[in-house]
Parts: C-alpha cells; structure tokens; sequence
C-alpha cells in the first residue's frame, strides 16, 4: 500500500528515542506515521487528522496513557488502541482493557511484533484484508447466534439485527475464540493461547477475566446472571448458541 492507503498510525511515546524508531520503523513496513511526545500533543492531532490506530505508551509525563485511553473511549472515539506496557506492570495491562484498549504489548519488543500486533488488529476491524486461510470454507463454522445476536468471525463483526454492536479488537478475537470452541468448556489459559498464540504472561487469566465481563455487557440481558457466556467453576468459560 502507498499515500492514501496506507494505514495513518499515531505513536504516542514520551521516550524520543523509542517514538522516532517506531514512527521509522512502521513507515518502511506500510504505514503512514504522526508521532506524538504527550497525551496533549496527541490531542492536538486527534482533533484535527484520522487516525486508523493509535500505538499509546502508558507511562508519559503528565496525562497517563490510560487516562487518555479512557478518555477517549468515554467520548465515543472507537479507533483501536494498542497500548505499550513495561513488562512487570500487570496492573496497567488490566487497566488499559477496562478502559477499552484493543490490544498491550510488553516492553522491550520486537518492532517486527508490533507490526504483526497492528496488522491484526487492522483486520479485525476491516482497515486491511483477511489472509485467504483465515477463515473456514464453511460458512456455519464462521458465524454464531445467541438469543437476538449474531457473531460473523469473518468480518468480526457482532450485530443484533441491523444493529452492530462495537467490540475492541481484544474483545472480538476472545469471541471467536469461544464460538470456535460453543458448547465445550475452555480454561482461562487455552483462550490465552487461542488469541495470542503466546507463552502465558502473568496478566492472562486476568485479562481473560476482564474481556469475559465486557463481552458479557455486549449482549446478556443481565450479565451478572449470563445465559450465553456463563463460568464454569474452577475450569473456565463456556459459550452456548442456539
């Protein structure tokens, strides 16, 4: 892809040496690149460009990166964020996925990874094309309904009728994770493993936890009692369709 259809990335990085070889980095492999040193400089140029994905450390002078997330989120901002993390702290991972990032990534990294990372969450929301062996020749193994809703794994797209109901990133691959395995019980770990097809970090089974409870407010008429996605004590979660 050249110009125009490049993917128009935004790294936001208080770390001038990490910011200027990622913005470097992501520029040879496909993307058009902005850079930001702070939340208010990339305030500055949510306002006023589109951005297909954000790449947010979480540690920055001033407004943390997932406040900024947060934030975002709360003002109805859906472009997905991919937020950078030191590799001990477990506690800004879960948080960033509460306040709705679609993807972390622990430092220090490989850039070849990050490159992986964002193309996959750009296909997942349609901005790049699926590989040809993506997806099942089978339609039924693609798709799943529950109650009024209906999951494409596709185009990784919920809706309830015409409705489309938005997932993170995060929160659609744990989907298909679970329609790829209806009716059987999947431990916290094999989900894990399903999405990132990574060695288990520290974070897992609480990141899993957390998904779990936003997917529920997706389409559970009461999440604290869900029909759907339910617990199964002690091994981990199962999802029933119809």
């Amino acid at each position: 892809m050249t110009g125009a259809d490049q993917p128009h990335v935004l790294v936001v990085d208080d770390d001038d040496r990490l910011r200027d070889l990622l913005t470097r980095y992501l520029g040879e492999n496909g993307f058009n690149v902005s850079a930001a040193r702070d939340a208010a400089t990339a305030r500055a140029s949510l306002a006023g460009l589109q951005f297909d994905l954000i790449v947010l450390d979480v540690l920055m002078p001033g407004e943390k990166g997932v406040d900024l997330a947060r934030s975002l989120r709360e003002s109805g901002s859906k472009v997905p964020i991919l937020l950078l993390t030191a590799l001990s702290e477990t506690e800004d991972r879960i948080a960033g996925l509460e306040a709705g990032v679609d993807d972390y990534l622990a430092k220090p990294f490989e850039p070849r990874e990050l490159v992986l990372r964002i193309e996959a969450i750009l296909r997942r929301y349609g901005e790049l094309p699926e590989p040809e062996h993506a997806v099942s020749s089978d339609p039924s193994d693609n798709t799943a309904s529950f109650g009024a809703f209906r999951f494409d794994m596709t185009r990784m797209i919920l809706q309830r009728g015409d409705e489309h109901i938005y997932l993170t990133t995060a929160e659609q691959a744990l989907l298909a994770a679970l329609v790829k395995r209806r009716g059987q019980t999947t431990s916290r770990e094999q989900l894990q493993g399903m999405i990132s097809g990574n060695a288990i970090d520290p974070a897992a089974s609480r990141s899993i936890d957390v998904q779990v409870t936003r997917l529920r407010r997706k389409f559970e008429e009461d999440p604290k009692q869900p029909r759907y996605l339910q617990t199964v004590r002690g091994q981990g979660y199962v999802l029933y369709t119809d």
